[in-house]
């Protein structure tokens, strides 16, 4: 298929990530992708036939990406089109998967594994198997809300009893459902467990990134998630050193936004750069499990960086998303550093740039393990040097508890020159 310099998506995975699958859209290296992404988490977890968790894009072949270089993803624009959602906390119902209800739902009645489902009614027994007619949904809340937005998008309410209702029966039309989604729509649910809360809108991609080395459930494509794999009794089981083909395109890090830049390894020909899991907010950590997914329109810029060879994500986050000790030094404080260098006798000093390197693992010790060691690795530098930069020019922040996280620090000049990124980063801090 011809490369373009725009590709507008709107077709979506079953929510298997699948190398060997051909990809369907071809982009220029340096065009453009649009894209109309689908509620993630809770619509998908609520549609057995989806095997993955979430609902993301097809993914796009990058003209002249190849396995060993990185695919910079520059985040154009987010815009939220979805005018109501719901999410709260869950709980698995036993009875109703196969070693993972995000992967292999079976209805209890009929036996039937992934099946087609219907939506009847409101309420959280609204989702029934298409074969038998059963309630089949392998997750309930356990304290939930709906919430409707106005129309700018900037602020958001939840909803009482009645205004869940009257969301409930028009679901698709509320989230603004893609045509091509096949999920239920969460709001059917009906939750209204804390009415008349106001959360301010500040979106992000919890998903976007590039396809992994081998099948992976979507909502899987990460160090935590990665863990329910592991000696899986259904079809994308696997054992503990398979995780390292993952690409943690799942990272639900709220700097994911509008103006960040997403650094990506390739591990497959072409890359497979694929979007979703939009969130219309969600605080460090992601801490009730999910936050408020919402349909909306993605616009992405692609460059392939050859040769830069990367494990996982590397974040170049907005300038207002940086920790405080890991913005870019102002021409005043220089001006202090350089009077300081010539009382103590030490020799001139280089500049310092942000960079924010992604982690992932079981747990949150195990993610900032991982993240520290992929930056050691793609610097050339030690572990304990990444630990003091980070300390004293930066910080470990908490991407999505349990296991996601990023380290973010102030690195010298001469390290990022070396892995020709020095440009870019400047670029992006106009400094």
């Amino acid at each position: 298929m011809k490369a373009k310099r725009v590709v507008y998506v709107s077709e979506f995975t079953n929510g298997i990530l699948d190398p060997s699958k051909d990809m369907e859209y071809v982009v220029k290296d340096g065009g453009h992708i649009i894209a109309n992404t689908t509620p993630g988490c809770w619509g998908p977890m609520i549609t057995p036939a989806l095997r993955g968790g979430h609902e993301v894009t097809k993914p796009v072949y990058v003209e002249g990406a190849e396995v060993g270089d990185a695919v910079a993803i520059y985040i154009n624009s987010i815009e939220v089109t979805s005018k109501a959602t719901a999410s709260g906390n869950d709980q698995p119902v036993e009875g109703r998967f196969e070693g993972d209800p995000f992967v292999a739902a079976k209805c209890p009645e009929c036996g039937s594994v992934n099946p087609e489902t219907i939506l009847k009614g409101v309420g959280d027994q609204a989702v029934l198997c298409k074969n038998c007619k059963t309630d089949i949904t392998p997750f309930k809340f356990t304290h939930a809300y709906t919430m409707a937005f106005n129309e700018q998008k900037t602020l958001g309410v939840t909803l009482n009893k009645d205004g869940a209702e009257q969301v409930a029966h028009d679901g698709e039309n509320y989230m603004c459902t893609p045509e091509n989604s096949i999920q239920n729509p969460i709001v059917a649910f009906a939750p209204h467990n804390m009415p008349g809360t106001i959360a301010r809108l500040r979106p992000f991609l919890g998903q976007i990134g590039t396809t992994p080395a081998r099948p992976l459930p979507d909502s899987h494509n990460a160090g935590d998630f990665g863990q329910f794999l592991i000696d899986a009794p259904h079809d994308y089981g696997l054992k503990e050193g398979d995780l390292s083909d993952r690409t943690d395109g799942h990272m639900d890090i709220n700097r994911v936004r509008a103006g960040a830049i997403i650094i990506c390894p390739v591990k497959v020909e072409g890359a497979g750069v694929y979007l979703g899991d939009m969130h219309a907010m969600q605080g460090d950590g992601e801490i009730a499990g999910h936050t408020t997914d919402v349909a909306g329109i993605v616009s992405i810029k692609v460059d392939v960086l050859k040769g830069l060879k990367l494990d996982g994500p590397i974040i170049l986050p907005v300038y207002d998303d940086l920790p405080y000790l890991a913005k870019p030094f102002t021409e005043d404080e220089k001006q202090e550093a350089r009077k300081l260098t010539s009382n103590w006798g030490v020799e001139k000093i280089g500049d310092l740039y942000p960079i924010s390197f992604v982690g992932s693992g079981a747990n949150l010790n195990e993610a900032t393990t991982n993240g520290m060691e992929r930056a050691a690795t793609f610097l050339g530098i030690t572990v304990p040097e990444v630990m003091n930069r980070a300390t004293i020019n930066g910080s470990i922040e908490i991407g999505r508890h349990p296991g996601v996280i990023t380290v973010t620090f102030l690195a010298p000049e001469s390290y990022l020159k070396d892995k020709g990124i020095l440009e870019m980063i400047k670029q992006q801090y106009k400094c």
